[in-house]
């Protein structure tokens, strides 16, 4: 599954990786000694470390325990989901390997290699600049920004569909919004036995979540402007 781009003002892998850090509920975490599925016991520090809380009965505080130096190797997966129901929702995945060493009453990991696998690759990000990123201004609001668009407006989502080019939607038989950042939203074309990703950019960066709907208004306007009917109606 590809990617088309109608702009290339796309967010970095690392500003994609530090907003699914700064989202992510969820991480799966392997040592040698096996593997733990953590919910809501991870959280980022300002320098792109992570501390973790995870249960007293859990692998890794036994591989903490077990490790000769008491650095276990580990590695730590993060699954990027959309939040709206589409066909192989796993948006992109993050891993991170590196140490784990416990300060007073946590558990802190410290990243030694950083690799984001997506739609468009795999690519290795430069853990310097993962530590200096900011999450996207959109990303805490992503989920409920992308689930009221589908819910409430899917004939804008229709309606966007006339900024496509013809050739993209031969065969379409639904479209969903698959993700939204500060430079643009992403629609998940969906065929029969396949789907396609396009993004269609904002005018302007957005800054904060109050910008958006200037935004979406601006991308909507383009879209009725259209002279040409790009490809017939499909279902949002």
């Amino acid at each position: 599954m590809g990617v088309r781009h109608s702009s290339t003002t796309v967010p970095t892998a690392a500003a994609r990786a530090r907003s699914m850090l700064a989202t992510a509920w969820s991480c799966a975490v392997t040592t040698e000694i096996g593997k733990d599925e953590l919910v809501g016991a991870h959280s980022v520090m300002d320098d792109g470390t992570l501390r973790l809380h995870p249960p007293e009965d859990s692998m890794l505080a036994a591989a903490l325990i077990c490790a000769p130096h008491g650095e276990p190797s580990t590695l730590i997966e993060f699954a990027d989901v959309s939040p709206v129901p589409v066909r192989d929702r796993i948006r992109g995945r993050l891993w991170l390997s590196g140490s784990l060493t416990r300060r007073g009453e946590h558990l802190i990991f410290e990243p030694t290699c950083a690799v984001l696998h997506d739609s468009t690759g795999r690519v290795g990000i430069e853990l310097d600049e993962l530590a200096l990123m900011v999450p996207d201004p959109l990303a805490e609001a992503e989920s409920r920004l992308l689930t009221h668009l589908a819910d409430a407006h899917a004939d804008a989502v229709e309606q966007l569909t006339r900024l496509i080019s013809p050739d993209s939607l031969q065969g379409v038989v639904r479209v969903r919004p698959l993700a939204i950042d500060r430079h643009g939203i992403t629609l998940r074309l969906e065929r029969a036995r396949s789907q396609a990703d396009v993004r269609l950019a904002f005018h302007q960066p957005v800054d904060d979540v109050g910008q958006v709907t200037e935004c979406m208004h601006a991308l909507l306007t383009r879209a009725r402007l259209s002279t040409v009917r790009r490809g017939r109606p499909v279902g949002g």
